[in-house]
């Protein structure tokens, strides 16, 4: 029995291979997200992929901005809602750290620095510094700077994503502790800048 197979267009194939991508990554690890692998996964030949990123590096770097790309559209759209008054500021918090931890950016992105991938991280830097230039233009200047707290609340989930279950059980914290911690910090800066 022979099987057809879908012919995709180039667009359609390499969405293909970043949506397994990225499953391998949650299911499995960074590790996982290898040429090889996202082929068998999609059901094409390694040739395919490889044509697609030139190599499992360039794969991992599609990967990680396609994945900057979701955490800036998405952590933006709630931080404005926070602003108008529509959202509590703790869904920004879980957003942030959801994306580095539960959707895998931080285990990436450390996996590809440690890999010798040195602009691993370009992605995510240059869509997060966007998105707060974006969001300077509306934040008070009586506030905490908004690049001090994106610099604090992702350094925070990064952290978090990589040591932060080993180390709230070391600790005998709750393993939700770190995010308890970095709201807290943001409201206390808002509520210190409103007192100014």
């Amino acid at each position: 029995m022979t099987s057809l197979r879908k012919r995709l267009s180039p667009a359609e194939s390499r969405d293909a291979a970043l949506d397994a991508a990225r499953a391998l990554l949650v299911e499995t690890g960074p590790q996982a997200v290898t040429l090889k692998a996202v082929s068998a996964r999609i059901g094409r030949t390694h040739a395919n992929v490889l044509h697609h990123f030139g190599s499992a590096e360039g794969l991992q770097k599609a990967l990680i901005a396609r994945i900057a790309e979701d955490i800036v559209g998405t952590i933006g759209a709630a931080v404005l809602r926070v602003r108008a008054g529509d959202q509590d500021p703790r869904e920004v918090v879980d957003l942030t750290f959801d994306a580095f931890g539960k959707n895998g950016a931080g285990a990436l992105a450390s996996w590809m620095i440690l890999n010798g991938n040195e602009d691993a991280l370009d992605p995510i830097l240059t869509a997060i510094h966007d998105l707060v230039d974006q969001l300077a233009e509306g934040h008070s200047p009586a506030e905490k700077p908004i690049h001090e707290e994106t610099l604090q609340l992702v350094l925070m989930a990064l952290g978090d994503a990589l040591l932060g279950a080993p180390m709230a059980r070391a600790l005998g914290l709750d393993r939700g502790k770190a995010r308890q911690l970095a709201f807290e910090t943001l409201v206390a800066a808002r509520t210190d800048a409103g007192e100014k």
